[in-house]
């Protein structure tokens, strides 16, 4: 069974850093890109950051780049969204994504069946 499991969220101030963790079980996990998206309350899901099984040119949202960096460990299944700088509007439900292609998480969609995704990790940023 799959399981996709994210940690790392919590509480922070504007300007801070957080570093989100993700790791996947039940699969292989150098098959899959991993990527990471984000939905704030009354907002559509949105692709945040994506990186895949090669490693090379991650993908980031406009809104986060320079911010945000995404790295991946093989290793230990895990895939990591360090966050600085960060912003009130960064404040959401953050998902990480284990999926066929980057383009997915681009585009913002998770596919039942294809693609695998954990319950999410809270994020808050105070003004």
């Amino acid at each position: 069974q799959v399981q996709v499991v994210e940690s790392g969220g919590g509480l922070v101030q504007a300007g801070g850093s957080l570093r989100l963790s993700c790791t996947a079980s039940g699969l292989a996990f150098d098959d899959y890109d991993m990527g990471w998206l984000r939905q704030a309350p009354g907002k559509e899901r949105e692709g945040v950051s994506c990186i895949s099984w090669r490693r090379d040119r991650p993908y980031y949202a406009d809104s986060v780049k320079g911010r945000f960096t995404i790295s991946r460990d093989s290793a230990k299944n895990t895939v990591y969204l360090q966050m600085n700088s960060l912003k009130p509007e960064d404040t959401a439900m953050y998902y990480c994504a284990a999926v066929t292609h980057c383009t997915v998480v681009a585009a913002g969609g998770l596919r039942s069946g294809m693609d695998y995704w954990g319950k999410g990790t809270l994020v808050t940023i105070s003004s």
